[in-house]
């Protein structure tokens, strides 16, 4: 049910606002008993930063004429009493078109990208942060009719000549057929619609993708749209069962790029009024759209369970109308359950998961440290308990005890420097290979082969080439990282060994997401590579596509694994040093108090309340951050069991 999905975004927001509470609570503590840095600080906007950003993303995928957009009409905006996105027989939908809520724009707009842009470098994600590059129009959310009209706009054609039309990447010759003179192509490139819908000022994020064409020629929606949406839906037609232009766009654009474990993925069989036959029963009727399921679940080889019969026209109809009988007939109100009880929980957990990666070991540690700081307080509370009634030579053995405590901790200040420099250097072998210069200096010699080459088995081997380096510089980096990640465990498990601790865990670093992320881009490449596309496609074209799509994309790959490595060299110490520089300051607080009390004898008990004291206040502080740990390990309401941050496994960053 619609009310559902809704109040499972409302429960989610506040669950984000309620995060985002806690860790600025959390890091104002840090700031109160100054045990914040800058790392620390950094990490914590950063995750602030990407709650207060974060969105649901929903992927609508399909062929042309599969009833798509009149589905997201029927689930998502029943409530205007109308058809709010253009949907109609034959193609509707002609450029990609992402509905969503701009907190930061003052007024609802659609922004249109033009046709003309796929001949240009820049991909669509740096053409969002220039809105100058976008024709912008304002809507009138007070008259749906008014939206309606306006959204009209995004379905618009326009006739361009052949060699036109090539030049842009949308026109290939078919063989032995004579090209026409004029063709035509959508007017717009990508679409942009933001108002203020209740689910959208959730942060729900609708993406429409329309046909194997569009989904094939903007590679950007198969390697970062659609991977990233938390559901992607894809949409067959009861009337026509899985063609092979859907077959094609499943195999090719959809399965292979998106992580099925984080990803809800569902099938909707649309269409199914067209199999309610009037001269048959009920039962028959039934039994031929459930066999219309299974077939599109063994043609697509997903579960059963995730293939939905619906009609997103009849579905509409019953929501304007208000006719429960129908809305339960048209199979609508079973997708929506199955959005409002998966999809939002999941998106909980990755959220979850990636503040408990990011600084859930942090506040871990500042637990651990402080309980490190109420034991060390408790162990000098008993010594001074101890002395009462004892002579000064007692009083001087402690002292030199402390005094040898102070030596030992100089010998293991040098040998913590000592590693943290072999350390850096090792990350400094990493950060090199990592380089974006000499990733540049492989995409310039690839370019220059395919450019250079007049064959498509040239430009199709330079791009063998450009994989195959960039394969291999990730494997030397991750060989890099594993020695990095064996000096960190042996410093990490010689303080353990020395100081007799337990609670203390290294972060490691690893390259195990980027290689995933770079093989899939392979894939996508061999793909592209063996295309008809590649083969009939002007040159100029194919190069430009391949550079702006592809090795664009590896280059954020490569560079967010060097972002990734630094933030990680910069603090992995960081524990260790908090822990040394704690241990500094407990050390000659104990000296300086014994020496008091050799002088002064009353200076005993003054300790002695003085301690007590700590120690009731560390508690404190340590129920506190316990609080906050609780906060963040929270799950949603009634979606999953409580997850304790004890069997938390430490994940890499």
């Amino acid at each position: 049910m619609k009310e559902d999905f809704t109040h499972r975004l409302q429960i989610y927001s506040k669950w984000k606002a309620d995060m985002i509470k806690n860790i600025k609570a959390y890091q104002d503590w840090l700031v109160k008993h100054e045990l914040n840095d800058a790392e620390d600080d950094l990490r914590v906007f950063e995750v602030i930063d990407g709650l207060n950003s974060d969105s649901l993303t929903v992927a609508f995928v399909a062929e042309f004429s599969r009833g798509k957009t009149e589905l997201i009409n029927g689930i998502f905006f029943a409530d205007y009493q109308r058809r709010l996105l253009p949907s109609a027989a034959g193609r509707t939908t002609m450029c990609p078109t992402e509905l969503f809520y701009d907190l930061e724009a003052d007024e609802a707009y659609i922004r249109l990208l033009p046709i003309e842009t796929r001949a240009d470098d820049m991909t669509i994600a740096e053409h969002k942060q220039n809105p100058m590059n976008w024709t912008t129009t304002p809507l009138d959310v007070a008259s749906p009719g008014k939206m309606a009209e306006a959204f009209n706009e995004i379905v618009k054609l326009k006739s361009v000549s052949t060699d036109e039309a090539k030049r842009l990447g949308l026109y290939v010759e078919e063989p032995d057929e004579p090209p026409p003179s004029e063709v035509e192509i959508p007017l717009w490139r990508h679409a942009l619609i933001s108002f203020p819908h209740p689910m959208l000022k959730q942060g729900l994020v609708i993406l429409d993708t329309p046909g194997l064409n569009a989904v094939g020629t903007e590679p950007e929606l198969t390697m970062e749209m659609i991977p990233k949406a938390q559901a992607v839906t894809f949409i067959l037609g009861a009337d026509t069962g899985v063609t092979k232009s859907d077959s094609d766009i499943w195999k090719h654009h959809i399965i292979p790029h998106i992580d099925t474990e984080k990803t809800g993925i569902t099938v909707a069989l649309n269409k199914i009024d067209t199999l309610w036959d009037e001269l048959k029963d009920e039962s028959a009727v039934a039994s031929n759209i459930a066999k219309q399921c299974q077939l599109t679940s063994k043609a697509l080889n997903i579960e059963a369970n995730k293939v939905f019969p619906v009609s997103a026209q009849k579905g509409l109809l019953a929501k304007i109308k208000q006719d429960p009988v129908l809305l339960e007939k048209s199979g609508l109100a079973a997708l929506e359950s199955f959005f409002s009880n998966n999809i939002v929980p999941a998106k909980q957990r990755i959220v979850r998961e990636n503040v408990t990666t990011k600084i859930g070991g942090r506040i871990e540690g500042t637990k651990n440290l402080l309980v490190g700081r109420q034991d060390a307080a408790q162990q000098q509370l008993n010594e001074l308990q101890s002395l009462s009634g004892k002579n000064t030579d007692v009083i001087l053995q402690l002292m030199n005890k402390a005094r040898d405590s102070q030596a030992e901790y100089k010998k293991n200040v040098e040998n913590f420097q000592t590693s943290r420099h072999v350390l850096t250097q090792q990350v400094k072998t990493v950060l090199e290979t990592l380089s974006i210069e000499s990733l540049d200096k492989l995409i310039a010699k690839t370019r220059s082969e395919m450019v250079g080459s007049y064959t498509t088995a040239g430009m199709k081997k330079g791009m063998i080439t450009f994989f195959d380096g960039a394969k291999y510089t990730m494997e030397q980096v991750s060989w890099q990282a594993d020695k990095s990640n064996e000096l960190v465990q042996a410093v990490y498990q010689r303080f353990r060994d020395e100081h007799n601790v337990k609670d203390i865990q290294p972060v490691l670093y690893s390259t195990k997401k980027y290689s995933a992320q770079l093989s899939r881009l392979h894939k996508e490449a061999e793909a592209f590579r063996n295309s008809g596309i590649m083969t009939m496609t002007e040159q100029s074209f194919v190069v430009k596509k391949f550079f702006v799509s592809l090795v664009s994309h590896a280059r954020n790959i490569f560079f967010q694994a060097r972002q990734d490595a630094e933030t990680w060299a910069k603090s992995v110490m960081n524990p260790l040093a908090q822990r040394i520089k704690d241990r500094k300051k407990q050390l000659d607080q104990h000296l300086d108090s014994l020496k008091k009390i050799k002088s002064s004898r009353e200076k005993l008990e003054e300790k002695i309340q003085e301690l007590e004291t700590m120690c009731a206040d560390l508690g404190d502080q340590i129920n506190t951050i316990d609080e906050l740990l609780k906060a963040i390990y929270t799950p949603l309401p009634e979606t999953e069991p409580t997850q304790s941050p004890k069997n938390t496994e430490k994940v890499a960053v």
